[in-house]
């Protein structure tokens, strides 16, 4: 699955999907935007593997791969209303057919070790979102306990770096704005 280069003495973690979380909220431009209806949608369908070197946090590595279909608007909204805002998500913005997969790679990692097994730092990687790749930095805190390692954070993606036009949905009551905010909680443990 990888084609990161892994290095001799990195140790290698799979994530776990059912043990992590992913999301993206959007931010409601126009009519809505003053009653705060910022769509939050879950990824609930990715995998992907770590190589963590710690002797040299600097040279870990890592790959993610989301299942574009497998995206959903999480929202309490009425039914009618999420089966529209899923369908123009998935034919108008990612193109889920036509992209089946966003891939996330990094090979090179800008870190602090805050303490035995804690770090903070930075990925600095390449996002490919509908057959576009961008350099894609990802703020990250990453703690390992015995054969778990966990990362959390968050970063953002302007939709027209990957040229998506603003789309509109429900009757034109909704309208996001360009910029997306991306959080998650990913657990993985060592593979032998």
């Amino acid at each position: 699955m990888s084609t990161v280069e892994t290095p001799q003495t990195a140790v290698h973690y799979v994530i776990d999907g059912d043990k992590s979380s992913f999301t993206v909220r959007a931010f409601a431009a126009g009519l809505l935007s003053s009653f705060g209806h910022n769509p939050t949608i879950s990824i609930p369908d990715f995998k992907g593997e770590i190589f963590l070197n710690p002797d040299n946090i600097e040279k870990s590595s890592m790959r993610l791969v989301i299942r574009s279909a497998s995206l959903a608007v999480t929202d309490d909204i009425r039914e009618k209303d999420r089966a529209e805002i899923n369908k123009t998500m998935h034919e108008e913005v990612l193109e889920s057919e036509s992209y089946p997969e966003i891939i996330y790679e990094c090979s090179g990692l800008s870190a602090t070790k805050m303490g035995e097994g804690h770090y903070w730092g930075t990925m600095n990687g390449k996002l490919t979102l509908r057959g576009i790749q961008r350099s894609q930095p990802v703020a990250t805190r990453i703690s390992v306990s015995g054969d778990d390692l966990r990362a959390t954070g968050d970063f953002s993606v302007k939709q027209s770096d990957y040229e998506i036009r603003p789309v509109s949905a429900v009757g034109g009551t909704i309208k996001l704005k360009d910029d997306l905010k991306f959080s998650f909680e990913i657990s993985a443990y060592k593979q032998d």
